[in-house]
């Protein structure tokens, strides 16, 4: 398939408009821009620790979750001599190096309903005033443990951190946004929901959310490896014929005690 193509049918589905209402950096990154693209590599993050392996399958295409420029190229080079001349380098290889980040967060398909799909949600809808997020309905009523370490082993996670507002509380509904979205759990309160999930949350975070008679659960950022294969499932959606290798090089940090 010509990449101008492939690339055209995935922004309708995960429109770059919504990643510029987050001030989000997408699309291009590095690299040629080949003319057509057959074997695909997935990857969280592009970096020299999984790069050697990326490259070793000879992709036409490398698609990542989290862009490596996060910004204007001349504002991210003149602050960052490494990375400049990473991307640089790059560019003398023949393979398109693109990235969807916030669109396919929010977009329908993408990592939030993949992940309310993991949790085996139902009636899944995007909150009202956090459409990034998703919320939904737990198989069946848990108390907030329950809750807790049920989906932690659906999202594959090595931890949660469980800020327990309301111990009391029956868990029926639970919102979710993948990576470091602990700042939306307000929406998620105000919708409704019996437990918020995300990740990256700062301690003031969690005082509020404890302050607040809320439950909150914080997990890995690394959950988001679901968009390996979301994605991976989306593109033979659009071509059965292309070769689309995941790498899960992303791993959680390690809980020592």
């Amino acid at each position: 398939m010509k990449t101008r193509t492939l690339l055209t049918k995935l922004g309708r589905l995960y429109p770059k408009r919504i990643a510029l209402k987050h001030n989000d950096y997408v699309g291009y990154m590095a690299g040629q821009k080949v003319e057509e693209v057959k074997r695909i590599v997935l990857l969280l993050d592009l970096d020299e620790i999984v790069l050697e392996e990326a490259l070793s399958h000879k992709p036409d295409l490398i698609l990542t979750h989290h862009p490596f420029i996060r910004g204007t190229r001349a504002k991210v080079f003149a602050r960052d001599e490494k990375k400049k001349a990473f991307a640089l380098w790059l560019d003398t290889l023949p393979v398109t190096v693109y990235s969807m980040h916030t669109n396919f967060d929010e977009a329908p398909n993408g990592m939030n309903d993949a992940l309310a799909e993991k949790l085996e949600l139902s009636a899944v809808k995007p909150l009202a005033s956090e459409p990034m997020a998703r919320g939904g309905y737990l198989p069946y009523p848990m108390t907030v443990e329950e809750a807790a370490n049920y989906i932690v082993d659906k999202l594959e996670a090595t931890y949660g951190l469980l800020v327990a507002g309301d111990k009391e509380r029956e868990i029926k509904r639970v919102a979710i946004i993948g990576g470091g979205g602990s700042r939306d759990w307000p929406a998620a309160m105000a919708e409704g929901y019996d437990m918020y999930i995300s990740g990256d949350a700062p301690h003031y975070v969690r005082r509020d959310v404890m302050n607040a008679g809320y439950n909150y659960l914080d997990v890995p950022h690394e959950i988001e490896n679901a968009f390996l294969w979301k994605m991976k499932e989306v593109l033979l959606t659009i071509d059965p014929s292309f070769e689309v290798i995941a790498i899960k090089h992303e791993k959680p940090p390690v809980v020592i005690k």
